[in-house]
């Protein structure tokens, strides 16, 4: 007879395209949540957390038509092999999607307009690669109800002091904002309206979208005829006239304004270096100018170009110059999907990527106006404007800058010098954990006592505790500053070592005034 098979064991690893996150990654995440999130509060908005799944119909905005409807998030059908098969779930592919099923589920209830902010992971069913997961974390705040513009500019302002307020310094950071509506009168005055022209207008788009990477010359030559690149690949154009073109490449660089990374100065391509002029800065001034004389004869955008007007009054009469934000029609971010005004935040100062290189950080946060998105639901257009903040990236721009705070967070440990005295080792972390200090006693096998301190090295523990029977019998402990000791064994000669101690006998009595003098030295 021949033996049963054994079951294989399960891979002990991480499905493709996700990762698991430890201790301080997990902590210093949920720290600048608990940042963004003040700020979202303070500017009124309200919390929201709305379920992780939806069904494929609330969501079909983001899904291809396809037979099934699982291309690029995770679904599933209810009781797929039963007679009856039930509805397509998902997870949720954003966070803007379930917001629109809530208000129109909900809005007799909702104030009006609606202003509410949510965070919590996200998942695409989309090839990963590097710094690309299929989870991560989004970071939203919308208003919905609201067709002001002021409400655009207020997101604006919030996204600039959520930046500031994680740890990104003014001038390492640049919010861009442009319209829909130009870029729209834009392709009319340039003769690319119409549904007949929806095939340029799409490669007019990520050729716009490719100029930090390509500059000027590449966009103008993928408007045209096509673009050979290094590799001697080919990417077809747009086929547009020279005059087409060169519209398009006024339209992109009427607004270029960038900020000097780390130093918080601006300089523009094409204007002289700006002086603030009455409420606007003369960089916005002249902006805005060239955009109305390039949308001249197209209702759609004079409309646009005074909205990025206003936008630019509300926010400079509340303090945020060009400095911060700034009028840059070369933003393209989801514009087929946007109807009004957009913005994206974009980091300035400079990196080393995998390859040595050194480039830009980019874009850490996006969002504008989305005024068709509620009418799925009620068929009826209901205004919306919001921004989604990347918390990953953000939290990889801050480790790049040195920003995050790695101070020594791991638990001060009560090592176990006898395990008879294991009442006594824990009414010592009591006795800290009511002063507000993270504290635990040493749960594994006390037998070998290089093990406890190994365990308290791989904690990341700043102290530990130590209370044989003579210190017992003597009323004391020993405390032990693990940071300053792996500083002498590394720096410290033989002699010098001895004459340095960071160990320390003090009265049990004492024991927490003296942990936390040692901790405040590391925090």
């Amino acid at each position: 007879m021949a033996k049963p098979k054994k079951t294989p064991r399960p891979k002990a690893e991480t499905p493709k395209g996700f990762r698991d996150y430890f201790g301080a990654e997990v902590t210093q995440r949920a720290e600048m949540l608990r940042k963004i999130a003040a700020v979202y509060h303070r500017y009124g908005f309200d919390a929201l957390e709305s379920s992780g799944v939806e069904t494929v119909e609330a969501l079909g905005k983001f899904l291809p038509d396809v037979d099934r409807p699982n291309e690029g998030v995770f679904a599933w059908q209810e009781d797929a092999d039963s007679d009856k098969p039930g509805e397509w779930l998902a997870l949720r592919y954003d966070l803007t999607a379930p917001l629109a099923r809530v208000y129109a589920q909900h809005q007799n209830d909702l104030p009006k307009p609606y202003r509410r902010y949510a965070m919590g992971p996200v998942w695409r069913n989309e090839k990963p690669g590097p710094g690309r997961f299929r989870q991560f974390y989004q970071c939203d705040a919308d208003t919905v109800g609201s067709g002001s513009v002021a409400a655009d500019a207020e997101i604006c302002a919030m996204l600039a002091d959520c930046l500031e307020e994680v740890g990104i310094e003014r001038g390492d950071y640049i919010v861009r904002v442009n319209n829909r509506k130009v870029l729209n009168g834009v392709m009319e005055v340039a003769g690319l309206a119409g549904d007949d022209k929806e095939a340029e207008r799409g490669i007019v788009l990520r050729a716009i979208d490719k100029l930090d990477r390509l500059g000027p010359e590449g966009v103008r030559a993928l408007l045209g005829e096509g673009r050979k690149d290094e590799s001697g690949d080919f990417t077809g154009g747009a086929g547009l006239g020279e005059e087409q073109a060169e519209m398009v490449i006024n339209f992109i660089e009427a607004g270029s304004v960038v900020a000097r990374p780390g130093t918080g100065q601006i300089i523009t391509k094409g204007f002289a270096p700006f002086v603030y002029a009455g409420p606007l800065s003369s960089s916005a001034v002249a902006t805005i100018n060239k955009l109305r004389k390039l949308v001249e004869g197209s209702n759609i955008g004079k409309q646009g170009v005074d909205e990025l007007e206003e936008i630019a009054t509300l926010l400079a009469a509340q303090g945020y110059g060009p400095d911060r934000i700034v009028i840059d029609p070369s933003v393209v971010r989801g514009l087929g999907y946007y109807t009004g005004p957009v913005f994206e935040a974009e980091l300035t100062f400079e990196i080393k990527d995998e390859k040595g290189r050194t480039r830009n950080f980019g874009s850490v946060a996006g969002g504008g106006r989305y005024d068709d998105l509620v009418k799925r639901f009620t068929g009826q257009e209901v205004p919306a404007t919001g921004v989604s903040i990347g918390v990953d990236r953000l939290l990889a721009a801050l480790d790049a800058k040195g920003r995050l705070d790695k101070s020594a967070d791991g638990p001060v440990v009560v090592t176990v010098m006898d395990k008879n005295r294991m009442a006594d080792y824990q009414k010592m972390v009591a006795d800290l954990r009511k002063k507000k200090i993270r504290a635990e006693v040493y749960l594994g096998n006390p037998k070998n006592f290089g093990n406890q301190l190994k365990y308290a090295d791989k904690r990341g523990s700043a102290v530990a505790i130590i209370q044989g029977a003579d210190e017992h019998e003597k009323g004391v402990v020993q405390i032990k500053d693990l940071i300053l000791g792996a500083k002498i064994a590394e720096n410290a000669t033989h002699e010098e070592w001895k004459d340095l101690t960071n160990q320390y006998e003090v009265p049990r009595d004492q024991m927490v005034a003296k942990v936390l003098e040692i901790l405040a030295l590391y925090r």
